[in-house]
């Protein structure tokens, strides 16, 4: 019997953009359990392609208000921020601006939840 082999292929869509900007505000201490994260009052997630520019984005957050790195993977361009809700709001949106206007990045929405 031949064993099927399957073949998985990734892609990133070029161009430089910020493609999730997403803040949970307060979430369960459940949930920064599970990630492994010092349970703060926001957690801030935002992905960035191409995926290198999460260093940038990773050192302009902490520049920009009190907020701690979580996660950041240059590889996948995923960048985990927390703090309180309004500094990993500020930090999300000074990242965003950054990007767009000194980098000319395509910006997206920060979203709550």
């Amino acid at each position: 019997m031949s064993e099927e082999k399957k073949r998985f292929i990734q892609e990133f869509v070029p161009g430089k953009q910020l493609t999730l900007s997403h803040l949970i505000a307060n979430p369960d201490a459940e949930m920064f359990e599970k990630l492994g994260l010092e349970e703060s009052g926001a957690i801030g997630i935002l992905t960035l392609t191409p995926s290198e520019t999460v260093i940038i984005a990773g050192d302009y957050a902490t520049k920009a208000a009190n907020v701690k790195l979580g996660f950041l993977d240059r590889f996948t361009g995923s960048l985990v921020i927390v703090g309180s809700v309004a500094e990993v709001e500020t930090a999300m949106y000074e990242v965003n601006q950054f990007l767009l206007e000194k980098l000319a990045y395509t910006p997206a929405e920060i979203t709550k939840s």
